[in-house]
């Protein structure tokens, strides 16, 4: 159970919207393969935006392939109208490459594949831009029980890295954050991966947020009670309209969770 908290505490969550992007396109795939286009990021984006979404993540799913990220004219086009904090990863190998991001306007970066390969880019990120702009992605494949592997590269390489061993060295090096996307839950619709989000959660004092599988609104529930997550991702549930924010907003306020209070305009 994470530090300082009780069976009987409220927990407080955010709902976060995530956006897999290729090229200019909004793209969706399982277990990060087979991708499909859905269309533009920044319709999406806004769409989530306007029902409340607490954060937005872009992820350029084909950066680390390329060595550079290409979501910085999105950023720009994105953050002239939406107000919420917005993560960006995908292809960060530099405190360079990170400041070119959050000048576009994003508030945090999220550092996968160069992190494995450079630990030190963690402590110099959080260094520059402090601890709560340096998100740790983690890519987790279950290897065993109750054993994951880091993969990098949109879940296309092992790194023979325990995930959990692996983030409690990412916090130590200045992550003030995790993105925690279980690849074989990934577009599943079968729920969260709750032992995976619980073997983190429970090791780590700053927050987790968990990726990867929902497929209904009622999935967030047992991951943030059972795996003590603190944030959702969500991608698939919502490009397909199968729910939106408010709708699982409601389910989370109905079974006692703490959200942020939002009203349409």
């Amino acid at each position: 159970m994470p530090f300082g908290m009780t069976l009987n505490s409220m927990r407080s969550i955010r709902l976060i919207a995530r956006l897999d992007i290729k090229g200019p396109n909004l793209i969706k795939g399982i277990h990060l393969e087979g991708l499909r286009v859905i269309g533009s990021p920044n319709e999406y984006a806004m769409r989530y935006y306007l029902q409340g979404a607490d954060e937005l993540i872009y992820m350029d799913c084909v950066a680390s392939l390329y060595g550079r990220n290409h979501l910085a004219e999105i950023i720009k086009a994105a953050a002239q109208d939406i107000f919420v904090p917005m993560t960006v990863g995908g292809g960060i190998r530099s405190v360079e490459d990170a400041t070119e991001i959050l000048r576009a306007g994003a508030d945090k970066v999220a550092v996968n594949t160069a992190a494995v390969a450079n630990p030190q880019l963690i402590t110099n990120i959080s260094r520059r831009f402090g601890s709560q702009c340096m998100v740790l992605s983690v890519e987790a494949k279950q290897v065993d029980r109750d054993r994951w592997e880091v993969y990098t590269n949109n879940g296309r390489e092992r790194t023979g890295l325990d995930v959990v061993e692996w983030v409690k060295r990412g916090v130590s090096m200045g992550a003030g954050e995790i993105l925690l996307t279980s690849v074989d839950k990934e577009g599943s619709r079968k729920g969260f991966d709750i032992d995976l989000v619980k073997a983190v959660s429970t090791q780590v004092t700053v927050p987790v947020i968990a990726s990867g599988g929902m497929g209904k609104p009622e999935d967030l529930l047992a991951v943030v009670n059972e795996g003590f997550a603190d944030a959702v991702a969500m991608a698939d549930i919502l490009h397909y309209k199968r729910a939106d924010i408010n709708t699982i907003r409601t389910v989370a306020k109905n079974a006692g969770l703490g959200v942020r209070c939002y009203e349409q305009a």
